[in-house]
């Protein structure tokens, strides 16, 4: 696909002068950016060389952690580089990659987490029948579909938006931001709006219906079960509730702030929120998951009882 020649660039205008305060900015940046990655990594590592972990369960963790590294790939190196810069532009076909990177990794999330409502629901409902019901081949079919739903989704925005006509080229954002860009077209939006609607309803729906099903079924459950009954639901289902509704809330303002003034919100405040989940969620996800899900905390203290006992032995 071509990139509408008559615009060749986007001026990205929630940048202010900082001085020689933006190598602080950079050096805070590159050091989330860095642990994001190292805890994702590792616990991927961890999922993947372990034969015990190697259950539908943690392979729905390891596609979050995988897309976790995704979607931060596709803001922080781009991040680092516009704190630097003194003129804040981006060139037409980086900010469409943006757009398409940041798009498919919401998309994944939300549909990723809805997956995994759905496998809690059968582990807590079905505890008896949950190794037949989701099994290791499902598990990677689930994995598959929600990948390759959510590329299909966003390259279809991104071809209705790649074949408009701009008339303006300033971005009131840190990021591209889809709907921002299609604001600055003086073609015809129609098909746009309309697909657009189509796809939040989507992208909000397809998620929603699954997570509600799932955790109605599961307090019924609760309420009617045993003690130990509760107690597995709410230590199997307390982090994901956390990760679903920390990316809730920062999805959630960011849709608002991109469609409604916001002027009055403090400009710190505004720039942090905007960013919230693409920022926390990618730390949060393996530090709450790796700390709460036994299985991956014992393999990893096994793992640094391991190297340390091996450090020790090569010392003496």
């Amino acid at each position: 696909m071509k990139v509408n020649s008559t615009l060749s660039y986007f001026i990205l205008g929630a940048y202010e002068h900082v001085g020689n305060l933006k190598y602080l900015y950079f050096m805070l940046t590159a050091m989330l950016y860095i642990v994001i990655v190292i805890v994702n990594i590792s616990l991927i590592v961890v999922i993947c060389m372990n034969r015990s972990l190697h259950e539908p369960m943690y392979l729905f963790l390891c596609s979050l952690f995988v897309n976790e590294l995704y979607g931060s790939s596709g803001l922080f190196p781009f991040l680092l580089v516009q704190i630097l810069s003194d003129i804040h532009t981006v060139s037409a076909p980086l900010c469409f990659l943006q757009i398409f990177c940041l798009y498919t990794y919401v998309n994944i999330e939300n549909c990723n987490l809805a997956v995994m409502s759905y496998d809690r629901f059968l582990a807590i409902c079905y505890p008896l029948q949950y190794n037949t019901l989701m099994t290791f081949n499902k598990a990677v079919i689930f994995i598959a579909v929600i990948w390759f739903y959510s590329f299909v989704k966003v390259f279809i925005t991104l071809s209705l938006n790649i074949r408009l006509t701009f008339c303006g080229n300033i971005i009131n954002s840190l990021i591209c931001s889809n709907y921002l860009v299609v604001k600055l077209a003086c073609s015809d939006i129609q098909v746009n709006n309309i697909y657009g609607l189509f796809g939040t309803v989507l992208t909000i729906l397809v998620p929603l219906l699954p997570i509600l099903f799932s955790y109605m079924r599961i307090l019924k459950i609760c309420f009617c079960g045993s003690k130990q009954t509760r107690q597995r639901a709410v230590s199997t289902c307390t982090p994901h509730l956390a990760s679903l509704l920390n990316f809730s809330f920062g999805c959630f303002f960011e849709i608002i702030q991109s469609r409604f003034d916001m002027t009055n919100v403090p400009r710190l405040l505004r720039i942090i929120l905007s960013l919230y989940f693409l920022i926390i969620q990618p730390l949060l996800n393996p530090i709450m998951f790796g700390l709460q899900m036994s299985k991956i905390r014992n393999t990893c203290k096994r793992i640094l009882c391991y190297k340390m006992f091996t450090c020790r032995k090569d010392t003496m």
